[in-house]
């Protein structure tokens, strides 16, 4: 009976012990990853290697781009799907919040592209930005990648644990984020502070976490893990030599706290992976694909101490892949909830995101909204989540208004028709009432000018706008009762014209998607147009056109240029119908006549950098306006002209005009590099009251020709075009600086 009791004693002393040595077999592991900035891209690539060793991942740690890679592991992508990430995504686009040009509403499209310095006022005095980017499309980014975990809110409960760090801007405190919102958490690890703005959570202002603790190994090490695998691309504090730029020096005064305990940090690191990133600097997000490989360079040379750790653990818990989580392309939108919106109501916020509760919507609506409510610009921060409820999705947004409402603008422009000018705006939103702005443009040079804007956004409902604008050039042109005849076109001297402008106009709008634009009102123009001649030793006006005149008008435009300048894509009609009723008539000979013209354009590029770009247009008369002044005046390279002056190259400024015109132009232009084009234009047209001509519309066409060679720039475009005619053998040079004003 003892022996009996002995061998059942040694039987379960053995089971038990063994039952202990297999526990101990299986260890748990946690991956710590530093900030660096672009650097960090190549976190991804020792991520790959670690995965190939069999290491099972048990928490993720990481600081600014370390936490960035991290929480989108943590959150079940694999390291090959970050890289297809990467190859899909233009990253330094994304930090740069480059909304693409179908998200502005049609004032920032006619307006926008004239203004090459923004600066706020703040408290009464002109200041700088913030941060150069609001990091808006970073943030769409992370929320799209991560919606299959927006309702978790605990991270220890994502696909594998984790938490990262920020700091507090106003303490200089450390915050670990461990819980909350997990895209506004990474945006807020890697808000470097002047690139990055920063992120409120929980009414705390949160920036970089590399600023506190950019290697967080301290804290991974309190979740229990057995065996630590760091990942380090922070750089070295550099010598002065060696410092060329802000953002570097700005860089090296962070590095003095980042790089202050590293080597205590190495100390305690099972597995420590230094990839060579000598050859690259926090902002190389060009090179994000070559930081992956250099990642994987660097974790192979640990590939038998991460295979050690492996072969330590019992359970391989397959890493899974985020086609496991995503949800369909297209969802109902069950409610939708608005918090932070103080001067734009939730029916504003509403219209320009394009959704409504009760509807399904696509991913790429969606996104497109989010990209329209960012292009207004009248928020610093535009936070959403999906939230699954019974029929579908609640949508949660959290938004932070601009704090800054006023704004001084400038711009610069040099063109052959006004000469030089410097541009002076004033802006003021929620200037009387909630949705509205006011703009005021004051040019300054060799022709005075000004622009006046108010308006009542009410998103695609109707909405109100007052604009009254100053225009005021001198030029010599032709100003005649009848038309010539072409050979008196030919030899005639051209009259020096002081032309003046000066229109106001009420009207209501709606839009589509941002793509087309009715607009309906009514004007008073007052057209002023003479020229200054010698009577008896005295200059005295003689005047052409000295009338007030009250207009019906109308116009619908339609507008997907991808760019401003030099488009590459996209299709622009616009057309114009105007009713002068009523006049002062000084003269005796007004009559109502209307005025309608109108323009279409396409843009396509069909081989690598080639694009063909062809513009159609016309206008006529209908009725008698017993004046030439209001005829089509064609000739120059101007796109700021105002009323019935169309731009035509080979001609000076109104060599031709007639009450009827017909132009084409087809130009082909070049990328050579980026953003500097070459092009060829020939363009044609009549000028005549019988357009048609009984069907024989190329008789009596001019014709005319132009070389050019144009820059992008953040003044706006530089361009510089010779232009020649074959009909009478005239030649020109066109310049012109800046955006057009």
């Amino acid at each position: 009976m003892k022996k009996l009791l002995f061998l059942i004693l040694s039987i379960s002393t053995i089971s038990f012990f063994g039952q202990n040595l297999d526990q101990k077999k299986d260890v748990k592991v946690g991956v710590v990853l530093s900030g660096g900035g672009a650097k960090g891209f190549a976190h991804v690539g020792a991520l790959k290697i670690i995965e190939e060793s069999g290491v099972r991942i048990d928490y993720i740690a990481g600081t600014s781009m370390g936490s960035i890679i991290g929480g989108l592991y943590a959150a079940g992508y694999n390291a090959r799907e970050l890289d297809s990430i990467l190859k899909t995504y233009d990253m330094q686009d994304l930090l740069q919040d480059k909304l693409p040009r179908s998200a502005s509403n049609f004032y920032q499209k006619e307006n926008d592209g004239k203004y090459s310095v923004i600066l706020p006022i703040k408290k009464g005095k002109i200041g700088l930005p913030s941060s150069i980017s609001k990091g808006q499309s970073i943030f769409d980014l992370f929320s799209r990648l991560t919606e299959h975990v927006h309702e978790i809110q605990d991270f220890e409960k994502l696909p594998i644990p984790f938490f990262c760090i920020a700091t507090d801007l106003e303490t200089g405190e450390e915050v670990v984020l461990d819980k909350g919102f997990l895209p506004e958490a990474i945006r807020a690890s890697g808000s470097f502070p002047s690139f990055l703005a920063p992120v409120v959570i929980d009414g705390r202002v949160l920036v970089d976490g590399g600023l506190r603790d950019n290697y967080p190994i301290e804290k991974l090490k309190e979740k229990g893990v057995d065996y630590i695998i760091g990942v380090d691309v922070q750089g070295t504090l550099h010598k002065y030599d060696d410092l060329g730029t802000a953002p570097e020096v700005l860089m090296q005064i962070a590095g003095y706290q980042m790089y202050q305990d590293i080597e205590k940090k190495v100390a305690l690191t099972d597995v420590y992976i230094k990839p060579d990133i000598t050859n690259y600097n926090d902002f190389s997000f060009d090179k994000a694909i070559e930081l992956v490989g250099v990642g994987e360079k660097g974790a192979m040379n640990h590939i038998a101490g991460l295979e050690n750790i492996a072969s330590q653990q019992t359970v391989k818990r397959p890493h899974n892949s985020i086609r496991s989580f995503e949800i369909g392309e297209t969802f109902y939108i069950k409610e939708i909830t608005i918090q932070g919106n103080d001067h734009y109501t939730d029916e504003y916020c509403l219209k320009k995101l394009g959704i409504r509760s009760g509807e399904y919507i696509t991913h790429s609506d969606f996104y497109d909204g989010i990209n329209a409510l960012s292009a207004t610009k009248n928020f610093k921060s535009i936070m959403y989540k999906f939230v699954q409820v019974d029929g579908g999705i609640k949508v949660e947004f959290n938004i932070r208004e601009e704090t800054s409402s006023s704004f001084v603008k400038l711009g610069l422009h040099y063109d052959d028709l006004y000469k030089s000018g410097v541009l002076l705006n004033f802006t003021k939103k929620y200037a009387f009432f909630n949705n509205d702005f006011l703009s005021a443009d004051v040019v300054v040079g060799d022709n005075f000018r000004f622009n006046f804007d108010y308006f009542i956004d009410n998103g695609f409902n109707w909405s109100f706008g007052i604009n009254s604008r100053f225009n005021s050039f001198e030029k010599s042109f032709f100003v005649q009762n009848a038309p010539p005849t072409r050979e008196e076109e030919l030899f005639q001297v051209k009259v020096p014209v002081q032309y003046n402008d000066f229109t106001t106009r009420l009207y209501f709008q709606t839009t589509l998607k941002n793509k087309m634009a009715l607009r309906l009102g009514v004007e008073d123009k007052l057209l002023r147009v003479y020229t200054n001649e010698l009577v008896e030793g005295d200059s005295k006006k003689l005047f052409f056109e000295d009338n007030n005149y009250f207009n019906l008008f109308g116009q619908l435009t339609f507008d997907s240029y991808d760019v401003q300048f030099f488009p590459k894509t996209g299709f622009f009609f616009n057309t114009n119908y105007i009713v002068y009723l009523l006049s002062t008539d000084k003269y005796n000979n007004f009559d109502s006549f209307s005025l309608l013209y109108g323009r279409l354009g396409y843009a396509y590029t069909f081989i690598d950098r080639l694009t063909l770009h062809l513009i159609s247009e016309g206008g006529i008369t209908i009725g008698s306006s017993n004046n030439q002044i209001f005829d089509y005046f064609l000739g120059g390279n101007n796109e700021n002209f105002v009323n019935t002056f169309v731009p035509f190259y080979g001609y000076e400024i109104g060599d031709l005009s007639g009450p009827g015109y017909l132009r084409s132009a087809l130009t082909i232009r070049y990328e050579l590099f980026k953003n500097q084009f070459v092009s060829f234009t020939g363009n044609f047209a009549r000028t005549d009251d019988d357009l048609w001509n009984n069907g024989k519309i190329f008789q009596d066409t001019r014709s005319g020709y132009a070389f050019g060679y144009g820059i992008n720039t953040f003044l706006g475009p530089i361009q510089l075009k010779y232009a020649w005619n074959p009909d009478n053998k005239e030649n020109f040079w066109y310049f012109n600086l800046g955006y057009w004003f």
